[in-house]
């Protein structure tokens, strides 16, 4: 009897000690670390080294974007402004427009700066670009242009989240419940 009641505390402890599963969708060991050469939205080479020590919100999407670009923007600045502070201090979004012939410097920057100090606009040539969205199997493609040069993006709605090490972590959807993505984000900045 005392051999049972042994096993099931060692089994119980060790349940306890186990880390609860992420609510968003959880890519750890799927997706390859972060990594990039690009433009920031100062237009200085970047590459995602320097985005290291923070946890890394990556969003592919263009300035020009009607309706899933700002939803998705406004709604990853709703998440970390319920986050305490500390917490939102170690977000950063990073804005990766596919846009590049509309999404110079300052038109990133005017984008970005409407949503946050934390969010940050990035872009690159067709071939940054093009090996980006590959390395996370992301799409992205060109409508036809109207009469007065305007067309559409195609891109994914996704967001990827990294921990302060460029690791990839979550998946995160627009269905993914507010409340999910807001604790994900914390144990995320917290170091998971």
């Amino acid at each position: 009897m005392h051999r049972w009641i042994m096993t099931l505390f060692v089994t119980l402890w060790l349940a306890g000690c186990s880390e609860p599963p992420w609510q968003t969708k959880d890519i750890s060991g799927l997706m390859p670390p972060l990594a990039f050469e690009l433009v920031d939205e100062n237009g200085k080479d970047v590459n995602a080294d320097q985005f290291l020590g923070k946890s890394t919100l990556l969003f592919f999407g263009f300035t020009h974007c009607p309706d899933v670009c700002p939803t998705t923007l406004a709604r990853l600045d709703a998440a970390t402004q319920r986050m305490d502070e500390a917490a939102r201090d170690d977000i950063q979004v990073l804005f990766v427009s596919v846009d590049p012939r509309r999404d110079d410097a300052e038109t990133l920057r005017e984008y970005t700066d409407a949503f946050g100090p934390q969010f940050i606009g990035l872009t690159g040539d067709k071939a940054a670009l093009d090996e980006l969205t590959r390395r996370y199997r992301v799409t992205y493609g060109y409508g036809e242009e109207d009469s007065e040069g305007n067309y559409d993006v195609s891109h994914s709605s996704a967001v990827f989240a990294f921990n302060d090490q460029g690791e990839a972590r979550l998946l995160i959807r627009d269905s993914d419940p507010m409340e999910a993505v807001v604790a994900d984000l914390e144990r995320l900045a917290s170091g998971a």
